[in-house]
């Protein structure tokens, strides 16, 4: 017996035809008008819109799941999709319905995905929406960065741990990968991007540069400073790939590609980026650092703040300009003052030319750049006429945009409407002859109440009514009282309970001149404003320019605003390696205290000749974390140009920020926590510099007391010991490690004060010199709220450790264990000490890892442990 085939329809036939080119996406098929998806499209589509899944052709052989919604509903459903993950393809009708008998044209118009996106509902005014694109070289990975609603476009490329920083600062919505790099992708950057897989042969260094010099109409890409990134060129090929292969062709706002310069930024890795909570948390509830800062007014400002605190300067000189400019507008409140309210009537400029651009632009999106661009002519004349030369440097460059301005002022009526198909976008006096069109339609009402004056007066019937409606057109309606009245040359249309409806040749003329005036209007309204929109197009770099300008002063403004409401210094930065803070604070923690509590503040000093380290002792909740943090976060605002939370500061440059934090606050999943500390901690050893700041907190908790005690220790040494001679502050319980000041010299120690009260203990979070003496950790407990016999037994049995751990029963055992050792294992001939003495000889300190030292070290255990058990 044959299988029966599975019948389908014309509609399948083309819907199908059309979702073959486009298997990684959902696609919305427009069907009169409503879009609609099928089979496995629709089955995930109802799930992530939560509408109602059903079947098309139900009980017919061609029965397919079905969901769909009402076409005017896509801005509603399509960022749903989006925001999910998913990649959309758009398919619409090519042709009027009314105009074919076969069945209608359709193609896709445009697809959606998380990195290329337009809609307003998907993106988020002070956030950039990049799609990234990365390429695995033979010796470094190249990255490129484009967000094609802003037409922002970025390069690098480095090793693993470089790209890893930057996809955190990014934090792209799309990753492209070459297909067969897609596990290696993963194991590297770990799957918590959107990621979508290129054919392998996209990822070729002739034609990335092709297409690249190809869309910036220039022969070399030497005048982008990015000649010399090979695989960074590659990655960025590869997203202008993407973009023609999602029907993006119109890039004209894509007018430049910078390189990210890994030199001219502060170093600060993807641990550091998380432990300081700069711009996002991993905990729900927590407030960040920009959330603190953040007082931009504008769309630009806020994306800008974003990436001058991800990549803050090197550079004293370009620090200085900015805190100068800081500095000016803080001492004159009401130059602030009128350039903030201008930057209030600022909209997106970015994203509104990247829509002319695109042809994705509306009318009152226009009227919008308009207004924006005419908020800028004040805070130019503000600006040019400022004392303070960045400001004034602002202001000069600057565009008024004139003719744009006035171009859209007698194109566009001032409250054009979103859609040009509602009319009236058009301005009255602009076209004679949509005036004239205009005079015809409006004149409508007149033209029928004079017809409905001569007719009544003409056949005596004073009931008569003209009307007009969807299926007949213009009529004139007469009650059946009055039939007997009707003129001869009316022809009757229709009969009602208690009138008849006729039509005269009159009305019909009126009605073609109306109805062809009307459709004749909405065609020169599209022509006239698609006319606008492409002229518009010579502004795109003036208008992209303007906005970058507005975007920097915003964030200044922000800075000044900052200062003024938080009492924040003006930071005092040169080329020492110094690090000298008074009274310094806890940015973040000082606004979430009560306004009756004041802010604990403290001094921190660091320099590399004589107090290269600190060893900050103290109980737990005493706030040795919260004086690490605030140390970074004052040198990252210093340095983004910001002034900071202190009485005053004196910074040395600083080229790299390394934190880390102990085990038990970072539990990873998949790998131990003391297995990441360890990592993470490793990472800081092998990558220090002479202006590093180091900032440990509670290292060497994850493992045995004894064990953390010596790793502690451990790191210390060879932070002392290491000739970049980094500036450390070393937070820990460990007060064994006080101990290290009585050998090294240029550590010192510090505690973070405490109270004792009869039966408790206060904080009094200040930062005094000298170790701490013991630990408080039942304090602590008892704070918590632990049960009393618990803490009885815990007393107890501290008492006890205390006893058999005194510093001299540990120095008599050390040295009874260090004789049996002696007396068991060696004797001078013994060949095994021989052994020993030729591998630590050999061994290169200078570029041993920490890792390496360790089994090393195990290696040497072994060989002991082996004459031992001999």
């Amino acid at each position: 017996m044959t299988k029966k085939t599975k019948k389908i329809t014309p509609l399948m036939k083309q819907y199908n035809a059309i979702k073959v080119k486009y298997p990684d996406a959902l696609l919305l098929f427009r069907v009169g008008d409503f879009y609609e998806t099928f089979g496995e499209d629709a089955i995930k589509t109802a799930k992530i819109l939560d509408i109602i899944l059903t079947k098309r052709g139900a009980g017919s052989e061609s029965e397919t799941e079905l969901a769909g919604f009402p076409h005017h509903s896509l801005n509603t459903y399509l960022p749903k999709l989006v925001k999910a993950g998913e990649r959309v393809a758009i398919c619409d009708q090519l042709e009027d319905p009314k105009q074919t008998k076969t069945i209608v044209k359709r193609g896709v118009t445009e697809l959606v995905t998380p990195g290329v996106a337009f809609n307003d509902e998907v993106l988020t005014s002070k956030s950039n929406n990049f799609l990234c694109s990365v390429y695995f070289g033979k010796t470094h990975i190249g990255i490129s960065f484009l967000d094609i609603t802003t037409g922002e476009f970025l390069t690098s490329q480095g090793n693993e741990e470089y790209i890893d920083k930057l996809l955190q600062n990014f934090k792209p919505s799309e990753v492209l990968v070459p297909k067969q790099k897609r596990s290696e992708f993963k194991s590297v950057f770990g799957d918590d991007f959107h990621t979508f897989y290129l054919e392998d042969w996209v990822y070729q260094i002739d034609y990335a540069n092709e297409t690249l010099v190809k869309h910036f109409n220039t022969k070399t890409l030497k005048g982008f400073g990015i000649e010399d990134l090979y695989e960074g060129i590659i990655a960025s090929g590869s997203i202008l790939h993407y973009l023609a292969e999602t029907q993006h062709n119109k890039l004209q706002h894509i007018t430049s590609i910078g390189r990210i310069a890994e030199d001219d930024y502060v170093w600060m890795d993807k641990f550091t980026i998380r432990n300081l909570e700069l711009y996002y948390s991993t905990n729900n509830n927590a407030v960040t650092l920009l959330h603190v800062i953040d007082r931009t007014i504008s769309p630009m400002g806020g994306r800008l703040l974003k990436r001058w605190l991800a990549l803050p300067l090197k550079d004293v000189k370009k620090i200085k300009q900015r805190h100068e400019v800081v500095d000016y507008l803080s001492k004159n409140k009401q130059i602030l003052q009128k350039i903030q309210n201008h930057i209030k009537h600022i909209g997106d400029l970015e994203r509104l030319i990247s829509k002319v651009a695109t042809g994705k632009v509306n009318p009152r999106e226009v009227i919008q750049l308009k207004n924006s661009l005419e908020a800028i002519v004040p805070i130019k004349a503000i600006a040019s006429n400022c004392d303070n030369t960045s400001l004034k440097a602002i202001g000069d460059t600057l565009q008024s945009c004139d003719v744009l301005r006035e171009k859209i002022k007698e194109t566009l009526n001032e409250d054009a409407p979103v859609n040009v198909l509602k009319g009236f976008t058009i301005a009255e006096g602009f076209s004679k002859e949509l005036d004239e069109l205009r005079g015809l339609s409006h004149s409508g009402k007149t033209y029928l109440d004079t017809m409905l004056q001569r007719e009544t007066e003409r056949t005596g019937i004073t009931s008569l009514k003209i009307a007009s409606n969807n299926v007949f057109g213009y009529y004139i309606e007469v009650r059946n009282t009055h039939k007997d009245k009707v003129p001869a040359e009316w022809i009757r249309k229709q009969t009602l309970v208690n009138a008849e409806r006729y039509i005269t040749e009159e009305l019909k003329e009126y009605e073609a001149k109306i109805l062809g005036a009307e459709e004749r209007i909405l065609a020169i309204e599209q022509q006239l404003f698609s006319e606008l929109t492409v002229w518009m197009m010579q502004y795109i770099k003036a208008v992209q320019q303007n906005a970058n300008l507005i975007g920097q002063m915003d964030c200044l403004c922000g800075f000044a605003q900052l200062a003024i409401d938080n009492k924040y210094v003006y930071p005092t930065m040169d080329n020492s390696t110094d690090l000298d803070i008074k009274d310094g604070r806890h940015p973040v923690i000082e606004k979430q205290l009560p306004p009756s509590e004041a802010y604990i503040a403290n001094d921190v000093f660091l320099n590399r000749d004589t107090q290269q380290i600190i060893m900050i002792t103290g109980p737990n909740m005493s706030g040795k974390s919260a004086i690490l943090r605030q140390t970074a976060l004052i040198v990252l605002l210093a340095q983004t140009g910001s002034f900071v939370p202190a009485k005053e500061a004196r910074i040395g440059v600083v080229d790299k920020i390394f934190t880390r934090v102990g085990a038990s606050d970072n539990i990873s999943m998949g790998e131990s926590t003391f297995m990441v500390e360890m990592n993470e901690t490793a990472s800081i050893l092998n990558n220090l510099s002479e202006r590093s700041l180091v900032l440990l907190d509670e290292i060497g908790r994850g493992t045995s007391t004894y064990d953390g005690i010596s790793i502690a220790w451990a790191i210390s040494e060879y932070l002392h010991e290491h000739p970049a001679k980094a500036k450390t502050l070393f937070a820990t319980h460990y007060h064994e490690l006080n101990e290290m000041t009585e050998t090294f010299e240029r550590i010192k120690n510090y505690n973070v004060s405490v109270k004792e009260l009869k039966d408790n203990v206060l904080f009094l979070r200040k930062l005094v010199a000298g170790g701490s003496a013991h630990s408080f950790g039942i304090h602590v407990a008892k704070m918590a709220g632990m049960p009393q016999q618990v803490l009885h037994r815990a007393n107890k049995i501290l008492k006890k450790l205390e006893q058999s751990h005194s510093s001299e029963e540990l120095t008599e055992k050390v040295k009874t264990l260090d004789n049996e050792m002696q007396l068991s294992f060696f004797n001078l001939d013994d060949p095994l000490l021989e052994n020993i003495k030729e591998e630590i000889l050999h061994i290169d300190i200078d570029t041993l890892t920490p890792v390496g030292a360790l089994m090393k070290l195990n290696e040497i255990k072994r060989m002991l442990v082996k004459k031992k058990m001999a």
